[in-house]
Order: structure tokens, then C-alpha cells, then sequence
């Protein structure tokens, strides 16, 4: 039996991340979780999934500032607003729950959800960063969503912002920086497939195993 490997992936908004991973799951015959971490995180807590959805890769307040913004109006603020912020954090512990037992159970592939850092100390995890030259990500997400090129730059801006704010703020790393990751791979150079096998190649090598 093989050792169990996972392969994180983080990506730009646009950058065809999710589609690489697609095609790499395809080959190695291991499943590949995205939006699929939301519903196992629901059924493991027992919340419902839209709890999840509603904070999916969107970062939390610390609760200090949380604190000191309510001190600094006790009368006007929403307690609740307190326990949103607590929610998100425990939230967010829960679905980190989901990827180390998933992780310790099979050979998988995570797309976000800061799966790199809360794997860190996985010994057999190969970190990617997947990003796209501007145009092709516009193209990619004009295609996908029907959108104009203007509404797709503004999605890619304030996509990418929200999953930096995300990664910066439970990883307590940078997002897209390369000392953040294995590998940091273009897509537009080569496309998807070639993509797909410039990781795969690089993960045969760190894992020191054949696909």
C-alpha cells in the first residue's frame, strides 16, 4: 500500500486552479475538495451549510478589534456581532478538522481553504500556488460567468483580496507569496494539461514516488 500524499492547491480568482486540480484528480484517481469541505464540515458540526458558505474564504475579525469596536460604542453595538466573529473562528476550526481527517485517511487534493497551513506538518504534502496572466483570467472568468471584461477584473480584484485577507489572517502568511508554498506555477505559459503535468512531475519529486 501506498503512503498517503495530499496536494494543496491555492489559486488566483481566474487562474483555471480548480480546473488543474480537476485534471491532476482525474489522473491519480484521488478526489479532489473544494466546495465539497463546506457540506463535510455542516455534517460533522451539525450546522447547516449555509453557516459555512456565508464565511467560505472571507476572513474573520480578530475578536480583540471585535472587543474594542463594541467598548467604543456598548450601546450601539450588536453583541451579536461578538459571537458572529467567535462563530467564524470556530467555523473555521471545524472545516481545519475536516482537512486533517480527510488528510490522514486518503490521498487527496484541497483547493484553498488555507489546506497548506493547516497541514504544515504533514510529511507528505506538496503546496501549490497556481496564478494567470490578467487577460487570461479575464477570459477565463468571462467565459465561465457571461460577465464583461470590466466586472471580471473587478471580480478578479476583489476575489483575490478576499481570499488574501482569508489567508493572511489564519495562516499568518502571505497569500500568493512564494516562501508560502512549494511551487508557484503559471498557467498561461503552458495552459491546464501542461500544467496539471509540471505539478505532477514536481510532486513525484518531492514525494519521491511515480504517478
Amino acid at each position: 500500500m501506498k503512503e498517503l500524499f495530499v496536494i494543496n492547491i491555492g489559486r488566483q480568482l481566474g487562474s483555471g486552479g480548480r480546473v488543474v486540480g480537476e485534471i491532476i484528480s482525474r489522473r491519480l484517481g484521488i478526489r479532489l475538495y473544494d466546495k465539497e469541505l463546506l457540506t463535510l464540515a455542516a455534517k460533522q458540526s451539525g450546522l447547516c451549510p449555509a453557516c459555512f458558505e456565508k464565511v467560505d474564504e472571507k476572513q474573520g475579525r480578530g475578536v480583540f478589534a471585535t472587543m474594542i469596536a463594541y467598548l467604543r460604542s456598548p450601546f450601539g453595538a450588536d453583541m451579536g456581532s461578538v459571537n458572529n466573529v467567535l462563530s467564524n473562528d470556530a467555523l473555521f476550526k471545524v472545516q481545519s478538522d475536516v482537512i486533517r481527517d480527510l488528510a490522514s485517511r486518503e490521498s487527496c487534493i484541497f483547493v484553498g481553504r488555507c489546506a497548506d497551513y493547516i497541514l504544515r506538518d504533514h510529511p507528505r504534502a506538496v503546496s501549490v500556488f497556481i496564478t494567470a496572466n490578467d487577460d487570461d483570467r479575464v477570459r477565463r472568468i468571462c467565459t465561465r460567468t457571461g460577465c464583461t471584461e470590466d466586472e471580471a477584473r473587478t471580480m478578479m480584484e476583489r476575489g483575490d483580496a478576499s481570499r488574501a485577507d482569508y489567508y493572511n489572517y489564519y495562516s499568518l502568511r502571505t497569500w500568493g507569496a512564494a516562501a508560502s508554498y512549494d511551487l508557484c506555477v503559471n498557467t498561461s505559459p503552458l495552459g491546464d494539461e501542461a500544467t496539471a503535468d509540471f505539478i505532477l512531475e514536481f510532486a513525484a519529486r518531492k514525494l519521491k514516488m511515480t504517478f
